[in-house]
């Protein structure tokens, strides 16, 4: 007699991950494991009634920097709350091991100048209870979360384990340093890294301003390090590159590739210094692709943008003389200050200041917003601050100084600084329509007081297949696959992305009507009272993870059923994925 389902999901509208029309069907689950779909007779122990709803299979995010929130939280919000399921931490070569105890502060503020997360937050919450990788790897395998949660192999802290001093400061490593990291790049890879990143970006600093120790690694180092992992396992190789030298360092990337047979992912944007490089970017991937490498490209589903504000990390008057002189006050003191009309002349006859902050762009007003509610990501460029003070015969700053006073202090500005050149996403919806992209750089966990686009997932599924109105739309199917199934492939999670027979239990009931975004606010609920922007999410009536309702109409339930995952999940050809 065949056991009774542990849950059935009756008569929802599936788009099972493989691209493939919407169809009618139940789901049945026992354990953590999908056992049919289609008209299930037995009843379930519990049962979801999926009728008019969309029934997909569970998120896979492969662009988190979750590496400190695990160690203090069980709760992957909010990445859990937009229907992830699985979330892929380490990226961008950061992270927290190895790491020997000297090095903690180092690698904190690495973090927290990289991905803008506040060093007291970081010292509060992260246990270092480790040194290496596999004992990292080893303290998160005993905990529990509400999603599963997959671990790179990040670069600087490797570097600066091995080399010490010389690995900080960027020095070319030697034959020796290069057999170091090989060596424990193996057993990363043992303990079940599904990878290793780095980044070559000028924009990665620590919070003191020194450049990330990457920066400048040499060919000979990063082969020795893929080679290691490769041969080890299936691993895939992360990076980010620089606009500046991308001609010269993704002939680089592509070489290493070559030269091991990694399968490699990196960040692919359209930047306005070169709004048309990222053609350029695809075609040469689309080649290397043909000669046989294992690439994708992975893609924001909106701009990347940077929301300023007085509460937040960093406002367009925070280099001004007279903003700086009272830029310490409480909020509520500040805003009270900022309300007086000789504070507030005086600012606004200033300008802005040099700073070597990366991510303090001398405001462009021609290319600042307000987001609105519900919050618009792609507006058109009369929107825009410059234009509407061209109308209204003010001055770009006044309206940008009075919006940040706004809700008593708490207005936010809006900057499309990635993906945005052409003031509209018609360039975004090319690259994720590309055979080798898949979506990624949400940065769930990271940039807490200055970009909130963990949302990205719904994003996907709401603007891209619903509400756009200045462009063509995607379709439910592609956007449900891509960001499912086609991410999972790229780490070599071939276990999980289809809502199909046999796969992990992952899946979400969303009433696709009602899914929505709310304008992002400031929550103060990380260790000592730090603070992040989230997005509260209306829509999910159910996120399921190896089959435990985790999350229903929008609330936690308390059930943590994820775990960490070590390395590759299934066999390729056990799950379809040549096929897929």
């Amino acid at each position: 007699m065949t056991a009774s389902p542990d849950l059935v999901i009756r008569g929802g509208t599936v788009a099972d991950g493989r691209g493939g029309d919407l169809y009618e069907a139940d789901v049945a689950i026992k354990d953590d494991r999908i056992t049919e779909v289609g008209k299930v007779a037995a009843k379930g122990k519990e049962e979801i009634d999926a009728k008019g709803k969309l029934v997909a299979p569970g998120f896979v995010d492969v662009h988190t920097h979750y590496d400190g929130q695990v160690t203090w939280s069980h709760d992957i919000t909010p990445s859990s709350q937009n229907g992830v399921t699985t979330a892929v931490m380490g990226n961008c070569g950061v992270g927290f091991a190895p790491c020997r105890p000297d090095d903690h502060l180092r690698l904190i503020q690495l973090m927290e100048g990289v991905e803008d997360i506040p060093e007291p937050v970081l010292s509060a919450g992260i246990p270092w209870s480790w040194e290496s990788f596999p004992d990292y790897m080893n303290w998160l395998s005993k905990r529990n979360f509400d999603i599963d949660i997959g671990a790179q192999l990040p670069h600087a802290a490797l570097r600066v384990y091995v080399m010490g001093e010389r690995g900080a400061r960027r020095d070319p490593s030697t034959d020796e340093d290069n057999m170091q990291m090989a060596a424990l790049a193996r057993d990363a890879v043992r303990a079940g890294a599904l990878g290793f990143s780095t980044s070559r970006t000028l924009n990665h600093r620590t919070s003191t301003g020194d450049f990330t120790p990457t920066l400048k690694a040499g060919e000979d180092e990063l082969t020795a390090i893929a080679a290691a992992m490769h041969g080890e396992g299936r691993s895939v190789l992360q990076f980010v590159l620089d606009l500046s030298t991308i001609h010269e360092d993704l002939p680089m990337m592509l070489r290493v590739a070559e030269t091991t047979r990694c399968p490699i992912t990196f960040s692919i944007t359209q930047n306005d210094k070169a709004p048309q490089r990222w053609r350029q970017t695809l075609a040469e991937i689309n080649a290397a692709a043909a000669r046989g490498l294992s690439i994708t490209a992975q893609i924001a589903a909106r701009p990347v943008g940077l929301m300023l504000g007085l509460e937040l990390s960093r406002n367009p008057f925070q280099t001004h003389p007279s903003y700086r002189a009272i830029a310490n006050l409480p909020l509520p003191a500040r805003v009270a200050r900022l309300r007086q009309p000789d504070v507030r002349a005086a600012i606004l006859s200033e300008s802005a200041t040099a700073t070597d902050d990366p991510l303090f762009f001398r405001p462009n007003y021609d290319k600042m917003y307000l987001l609105g509610n519900p919050p618009d990501y792609e507006q058109p460029p009369e929107n825009a601050l410059g234009a509407r003070a061209c109308r209204e015969g003010k001055r770009p700053e006044e309206l940008a100084y009075d919006a940040m006073l706004t809700d008593d202090g708490r207005g936010m500005l809006y900057v499309p600084f990635l993906n945005y050149s052409d003031g509209n996403l018609d360039s975004t919806r090319e690259m994720l329509q590309d055979a080798r992209a898949v979506p990624g750089l949400s940065d769930g966990g990271a940039h807490c007081g200055i970009i909130c686009d963990a949302s990205f997932p719904t994003y996907l599924l709401t603007h891209w297949t619903r509400d756009r109105t200045r462009g063509e739309k995607l379709s439910i199917p592609f956007v449900v696959s891509v960001q499912s199934r086609k991410t999972a492939l790229s780490v070599g999670l071939y276990d999980r992305g289809l809502i199909a027979t046999g796969y992990k239990a992952d899946v979400n009931v969303i009433d696709y009507d009602k899914l929505h975004l709310h304008p992002p606010r400031v929550h103060y609920d990380l260790p000592v009272g730090g603070r992040r922007l989230l997005q509260q999410v209306d829509g999910y009536d159910a996120t399921i993870v190896s089959g435990v309702v985790t999350q229903r109409e929008g609330r936690a339930t308390g059930a943590r059923p994820g775990k960490l995952v070590r390395g590759a999940q299934g066999k390729a050809r056990e799950f379809g994925a040549a096929a897929s």
